[in-house]
């Protein structure tokens, strides 16, 4: 028997709880204007407002997902969905001030929105990292099992074991041969939620069907793990011809000519930002440290494999000495040819600022894939089926991966780590959206206040 589960109850008081705040700041700033309290038409205006903005939001949850946050949900995607719910909404405001011709929202729209704005975000971040803290404690869990694993399998029991905050409790079932009864009484003993089974497997169909049965009489969850690193699961998605599922051939996000001008317009900008405001006087400075500490030159390029493979010279600040390795020889813990500034300049990944010069040329973005040395790329594409999907966009300064902790050497199988970071590069890929782009770039600047401890 499950255990009973108070989800949907949570779920209906954070929508409540929203709509009480969005209530609240509108109220606040109608009973600071006076002259509106004591006009009843203008009133029953406001209030019809008020309940026009609060069906708005709730239907707009729909589309951005606000209220569809699975345990495993990132804090990275998490943001995404709130500022971009957020911001529709906001122009939602604006919108019905302009409609409605309201006298209240047309001046007070820019404070409403401002406050609604800050407000909004902290108390949905203090409720995600509140739920974040009591799983990584132990409480809120789900009970979870796998059968049949293979490499797929063991990348996502790897995750779910080491995100305590995820609020998973992997039981390993004790026999190598499935019996369904035996595995009918472990998960009832268990109260296991949810059984993951790899879809390329070695289970007999019949025991399969088997399986499925039981655990949908038993009320527990069956999600299948697919093969994406080596099967074709990252080139289709599923569709639909009236109720006939079917795989039609993936388009993503950046496929869009809209899309690609909207991102490579922010790389331009951005970029010009960043070397007209702080490489004038920051170069000069990392430049003369470097020939202080040194001999050799202040930049180091080597090549990358960048946007439909095709090779690049990515430029960095120079942070050995220089070396016939730098191009054979990855970077290790205290490497001994690491300089004093050098090991500085990559703890803080200021070595990396120069690559905004590749940015503006248009050899990489602000946010994307990072490029690997050829030898590292070369090494697992034959290791790794879909490894070149990384290439289907241009490389980042920074990305998803990184801004995840998937970055650098850290002891652990350097497969699995790399497969980690292929299923992270997919995901964006897949999910690009200029919102994600800055959520990441936030995201980065404060693991630079902070420190990357992934940064050798």
């Amino acid at each position: 028997m499950q255990k009973l589960r108070y989800s949907r109850y949570f779920k209906s008081a954070i929508i409540i709880l929203d709509i009480l705040i969005v209530a609240a700041v509108f109220v606040f700033f109608f009973l600071m204007r006076h002259e509106y309290v004591l006009e009843k038409a203008r009133t029953e205006e406001n209030v019809l407002s008020l309940l026009l903005l609060s069906l708005f939001w709730i239907l707009l949850s729909g589309r951005t997902k606000l209220y569809s946050i699975p345990r495993n949900l990132t804090y990275t995607l998490y943001v995404e969905r709130i500022v971009t719910h957020i911001f529709i909404f906001l122009l939602g405001i604006v919108l019905l001030a302009r409609v409605s011709n309201n006298e209240f929202l047309k001046y007070e729209r820019f404070w409403i929105t401002f406050t609604l704005f800050i407000i909004l975000f902290l108390v949905k971040s203090f409720i995600f990292f509140t739920l974040k803290y009591i799983r990584a404690q132990g409480g809120n869990y789900r009970n979870v099992m796998f059968i049949a694993e293979n490499s797929s399998s063991e990348i996502l029991k790897d995750i779910v074991t080491q995100r305590k905050d995820y609020g998973y409790r992997v039981y390993e079932f004790p026999n190598e041969e499935i019996n369904i009864s035996e595995l009918q009484n472990f998960w009832r003993e268990k109260e296991i939620h949810t059984v993951f089974i790899p879809t390329q497997n070695h289970l007999s169909k019949k025991l399969l069907e088997e399986i499925n049965r039981e655990a949908e009489n038993d009320k527990i969850k069956i999600s299948l793990i697919p093969s994406a690193i080596q099967n074709e699961f990252f080139q289709y998605d599923l569709g639909y011809i009236e109720t006939q599922p079917i795989l039609t051939p993936s388009k993503f996000p950046l496929h869009y000519y809209s899309n690609a001008i909207i991102k490579r317009s922010f790389d331009i900008l951005f970029s010009l930002l960043v070397l007209i405001f702080i490489a004038t006087w920051l170069f000069p400075i990392i430049a003369l440290l470097i020939k202080l500490d040194s001999k050799g030159s202040v930049f180091f390029k080597q090549k990358r494999y960048g946007f439909h493979d095709e090779v690049f010279e990515c430029l960095k600040f120079r942070t050995m000495i220089e070396n016939e390795e730098s191009t054979t020889k990855t970077t290790s813990q205290n490497d001994s040819r690491i300089t004093k500034i050098g090991r500085f300049l990559r703890k803080t990944s200021l070595d990396e600022m120069p690559q905004f010069i590749n940015v503006l040329r248009g050899d990489m973005s602000v946010v994307g894939p990072r490029p690997h040395m050829l030898l590292i790329d070369e090494f697992y594409k034959a290791k790794i089926g879909r490894y070149s999907v990384r290439s289907l966009v241009k490389p980042g300064i920074t990305g998803l991966a990184q801004v995840s902790g998937l970055r650098g050497d850290n002891g652990n199988d350097m497969e699995i780590e790399m497969k980690k970071r292929i299923l992270a590069d997919t995901f964006y890929i897949k999910n690009w959206s200029i919102i994600l782009d800055l959520v990441i770039i936030l995201k980065t600047l404060f693991l630079l206040l902070k420190g990357d401890k992934n940064a050798i």
